[in-house]
């Protein structure tokens, strides 16, 4: 009999049968509301009670306790014994029992949320870059020290263990890092919160080096049992594609709209528990598999058709297999356009049902529920919860709407127009009928209300309306994630000032001011402080008196009164020092070039982009080897050693990102062995940057470029990792640059180029006028052309684009001067190591404000409207 089938078998007292309600409550696995769980609690007898608390799973508090836990994960759970417990074993089972540890936390924070019922966020983004979770789990449970001991035990290194685990491959850069920063805040912060994306099979892809091209592989993290995930196969959700609108009136005359006769697919969850630091809260992060609605079809196979017996399956878990699949032709299109709403419908549909077992009105969805889209991805969202309200649960389509526009908040990341996501008309109503319909009910609604405010303004309406007049006509996402939200906002002050004068500033006009605002972007400190820098993190809390500031980057502040104490900068530098030994044996092990510790580690990772400007980068260092092979050797020796280091990916479709990754490793080919300039010059480029090389890259920075075009960076949070780290910033005034050189001030960044007010004249001046290529990278281009670095042939795109009368859009010819300006200035500053360190040092105790903590609050407060809900309470 279940615990939880009380018939009358069941001995209650008086007290509690005047509680008793109807016979045989059954449990779902979908759980009790709030009202069912405390009616249910207080007729549970004291004897179940009593026996369910003495086998309840417990929390190891001790190593002897982990070991224990240990122990019987690798005997039963994996079915291994002493024997042939290897290091794989182990790792799995060390990550089992801390599995073990985090989900009774899980279930409690869970449950807590429950009874309470507060108002909940729910995280919305395409990528999660989450990375290792056994290392960021240890740290947050403050069990690594505990772990460590357990292990060695049994004759293993906790480190080696670490290794073991490929990093989580659902994401690709800043926007899947900041959202796993944001859900780490979440619950560190104890909101309540669930982020919602996708489980990919592959991830986006393993990048590989092949003769100097990038080479994409297939990423197969999930090889081995993936610990941290728990399947919930039950709750499957069906999802549809194709299929055609009926219409019909009913009887009252009410016209109704049914979406119908499509292909099904299932979406299977996977929970993640994302833990807090310093509390007992674990939140959750949804992932959503694809699965056949179906996955055999035994008639086929009986026919002899045996390959379309499994075309269903093979078909349906393409969706969730890779992250953006290559767009480069229409099939691609649509499965892109298919990843998306199959993504948000799961999650709406996960979403609605919470919400109905609460029993309240639809009017107070947005009281409880709400929705934040990161970026254009998941703006489907928005025209499918309208579906839902309208076609499903019968609300008129203006209370629905106000509903929806109150639910959801937009954050946008792009200030580049050719940016912003659009789709093709005729694939949205091959794919998604009714929803196209939808779209354009909310198009002709807004339009309707901006030509009765604004009349005879023909222009404005084309300007703002959903649907683009082109050819093939197409649905501006970003205009219906700003339609369908009650706040958009941007991810750094100059960005969210950007896009209200350019790309949005007709809906500035139409909303005014008050629907636009800025929460700059952070990060958080315990991964990337206390977790990647671990030996800097302890520094800093021997002088701060404590590990308070991982729960409060102010406190930071403190370190300033050290920034003049020598002895302070030697245990500074020698932890640089240590951090820059670790990443050259990560370079030696990966392309065996040998790199000094005593140089100037110099250092460009993030996804590969013209924009983001590595092809400037690379031309500087081509400029510095020519210096080099120019000078006498008595001149070489006053010259700064340097290693410039490279590492990210390049969409598998983006042709000139891939050129930019062969130019970089040709370079290093060249200079890497040439003899006469040894140890002055190294250049490296990383292959498949990840999270897990991030930490040991980040650390190992004397400094980092950050070069974006003025007024194309949203943001990037990869320059404040680097900066928490102890290094500094060569970047233009773009994106946080900004903000962090107001924090840390002027004398502790190397800042270059031109401003973002002056971009626009300058291209307009290369379209329309004569504009000389630098002299210097004129240089770099005829050595380039020459054959040094290969055959030219190969970069004959990426240089035409710049100079030869191209337009050079992203103005490297314009700003290499300065560039070149800015090394010589870090050279120079680099080579007084007291004024380094000094600098260092005051740019860390400043970055108290780059804290996700503070971001996450900012959007707590002025944009979502949830409170707090502590365990302890």
């Amino acid at each position: 009999m279940s615990l939880f089938n009380f018939g009358p078998t069941s001995p209650l007292t008086d007290s509690e049968e005047q509680f008793t309600p109807r016979p045989r409550h059954k449990r779902t696995f979908t759980g009790f509301t709030p009202r069912e769980l405390k009616s249910i609690d207080a007729v549970i007898p004291l004897e179940h009670r009593n026996l369910w608390k003495k086998y309840a799973i417990g929390e190891f508090q001790t190593k002897e306790e982990f070991q224990g836990e240990f122990v019987r994960h690798v005997e039963t759970t994996l079915a291994r014994s002493l024997y042939n417990c290897d290091e794989l074993a182990a790792y799995q089972a060390a990550s089992q029992a801390i599995r073990d540890r985090l989900i009774v936390a899980w279930n409690k924070t869970q449950q807590k949320h429950t009874l309470r019922d507060p108002k909940r966020i729910y995280y919305l983004s395409l990528e999660f870059l989450m990375g290792r979770a056994m290392d960021n789990a240890m740290l947050n449970l403050n069990v690594k020290q505990l772990t460590g001991d357990g292990v060695s035990g049994f004759g293993f290194r906790l480190e080696d263990l670490i290794e073991k685990e490929p990093d989580a491959a659902l994401g690709n850069g800043g926007l899947g890092r900041l959202a796993a920063c944001f859900i780490d805040s979440l619950s560190t912060l104890n909101y309540p919160g669930w982020g919602y994306g996708l489980r990919y099979q592959y991830g986006i892809f393993k990048q590989k080096i092949i003769d100097g091209y990038q080479v994409e592989q297939p990423d197969y993290w999930l090889t081995f049992d993936n610990a941290w995930e728990i399947p919930r196969t039950e709750i499957a959700i069906d999802v549809m594609f194709y299929g055609y609108t009926r219409k019909f009136t009913d009887d009252e005359g009410k016209v109704h709209r049914i979406w119908e006769g499509g292909d099904l697919v299932q979406a299977v969850p996977y929970d993640f528990p994302v833990p807090g630091y310093g509390t007992e809260n674990v939140n959750n992060l949804r992932l959503w598999s694809s699965k056949p609605n179906r996955e055999f079809d035994f008639a086929k196979f009986n026919e002899g058709a045996y390959d379309q017996s499994v075309a269903e399956q093979q078909q349906a878990e393409t969706i969730s297999a890779v992250l953006y699949p290559n767009d480069n032709f229409y099939l691609g299109k649509e499965l892109r356009l298919k990843q998306q709403y199959f993504w948000v419908a799961a999650s709406l549909s996960d979403i609605v049902r919470r919400f109905k077992k609460s029993r309240r009105p639809w009017i107070e969805f947005s009281d409880q529920i709400a929705i934040q889209l990161n970026d254009t991805h998941p703006t489907l969202a928005v025209v499918e919860l309208q579906r839902i309200l309208v076609d499903r649960e019968g609300l008129d389509w203006d209370e629905a709407w106000e509903i929806v526009t109150s639910t959801f908040g937009y954050t946008n990341h792009t200030v580049l127009p050719e940016a912003l996501e659009k789709w093709q008309v005729d694939l949205i109503g091959n794919l998604l009928p009714r929803h196209l319909e939808i779209i354009y009910d909310i198009n002709l609604y807004f339009l309707q209300d901006v030509e009765k405010r604004f009349p005879g303004d023909h222009d404005l309406l084309s300007r703002v309306s959903i649907i683009e007049e082109s050819n093939p006509r197409q649905v501006r996402m970003a205009y219906l994630a700003i339609i369908g939200s009650h706040k958009v906002n941007g991810v750094a002050e100059l960005h969210s000032e950007l896009i209200k004068t350019t790309i949005f500033k007709d809906f500035v006009k139409i909303y005014n001011e008050d629907k636009f605002t800025n929460v700059t972007n952070g990060i958080t400190p315990r991964r990337w402080l206390h977790q990647a820098n671990p030996k800097l993190s302890k520094l800093i809390a021997e002088k701060l008196g404590g590990y308070d500031f991982l729960n409060n980057l102010g406190l930071l502040k403190g370190l300033e009164k050290y920034a003049n104490d020598k002895t302070f900068h030697k245990e500074w530098l020698e932890i640089k020092r240590a951090n820059k030994a670790r990443l050259a044996a990560l370079i030696k092990s990966q392309s065996g070039v040998e790199v000094d510790t005593n140089a100037l580690f110099d250092i460009q990772v993030k996804r590969i982009h013209e924009y983001k400007r590595q092809q400037m980068n690379i031309f500087s260092v081509i400029y510095r080897y020519l210096q080099l092979k120019a000078a006498s050797p008595e001149e070489r020796k006053k010259f700064q050693k340097r290693v410039s280091i490279f590492g990210g990916k390049s969409a598998p479709g983006y042709y000139m990102a891939k050129t930019i990754i062969k130019l970089i490793n040709a370079v290093g080919a060249v200079v890497n062995n040439d003899a006469e300039i040894g140890d002055l010059l190294k250049v490296v480029f990383i292959e498949d940057y990840n999270v897990s090389k991030a930490e040991i890259i980040t650390p190992a920075s004397d400094i980092s470029h950050h070069i974006s075009t003025a007024g194309t960076e949203a943001s990037g949070t990869s320059n404040m990792k680097f900066v928490l780290n102890g290094g500094l910033i060569i970047g233009t005034v773009d994106g946080a640059n900004i903000e962090i050189t107001r924090e840390i001030g002027e004398n502790n960044i190397f800042l270059f180029g031109h401003l973002a007010e002056d971009v626009e004249d300058l291209r307009h001046s290369h379209r329309f006028g004569h504009t000389e290529l630098n002299p210097d990278l004129q240089k770099v281009f005829d050595v380039i052309e020459s054959g040094l670095f290969g055959d030219a042939n190969i970069y004959s795109n990426l240089l035409n684009s710049i100079g030869n009368h191209g337009s050079d859009y992203y103005l490297v010819s314009d700003d290499f001067a300065s560039f070149l300006n800015a090394q010589q200035q870090v050279d120079k500053a680099y080579a007084d190591q007291d004024a380094w360190a000094q600098k260092s040092i005051t740019a860390v105790a400043n970055m108290g404000f780059f804290s996700s903590d503070r971001a996450i609050n900012e959007y707590a407060e002025n944009i979502w409207q949830i409170e707090p809900v502590p365990l302890d309470n």
